[in-house]
């Protein structure tokens, strides 16, 4: 069994969040109110997931990554990089290749949470 089920984003402006993973990736949020925190179930195409208020102050982004990153597999690589960029998300290390598997990279959201994208493409 040992595979990801769940995923979790911590945000300090939810309200942004939600607007740029919609925006980006499509992904629709529903508030979940029998939860002791501020709380949105994430409804994905393939993975489970939430988003939360941040419990304790944002990291600097100079910090790095103190997390479990998540890559998301888009269709096309530089077209989601392009709405990431649009939509207020920065880039965190650009697209690289995986030789003969995919294209890869990391951005940033609003909120310095640290997340990937890659482009399966054997041409890599």
């Amino acid at each position: 069994m040992n595979t990801i089920g769940y995923f979790e984003i911590q945000s300090s402006n939810p309200n942004r969040e939600m607007d740029f993973y919609k925006k980006v990736f499509g992904w629709n949020f529903i508030r979940e109110y029998n939860v002791p925190i501020e709380y949105y179930r994430i409804e994905t195409e393939s993975l489970f997931g939430g988003l939360l208020q941040r419990p304790v102050k944002t990291p600097p982004a100079e910090f790095g990554t103190n997390a479990f990153t998540c890559s998301i597999q888009v269709s096309n690589f530089d077209e989601t990089a392009k709405k990431i960029l649009q939509y207020g998300g920065r880039i965190a290390m650009p697209k690289f290749s995986i030789p003969n598997r995919c294209y890869q990279g990391y951005f940033l959201d609003a909120d310095y949470n640290t997340f990937g994208i890659f482009e399966v493409n054997e041409n890599a």
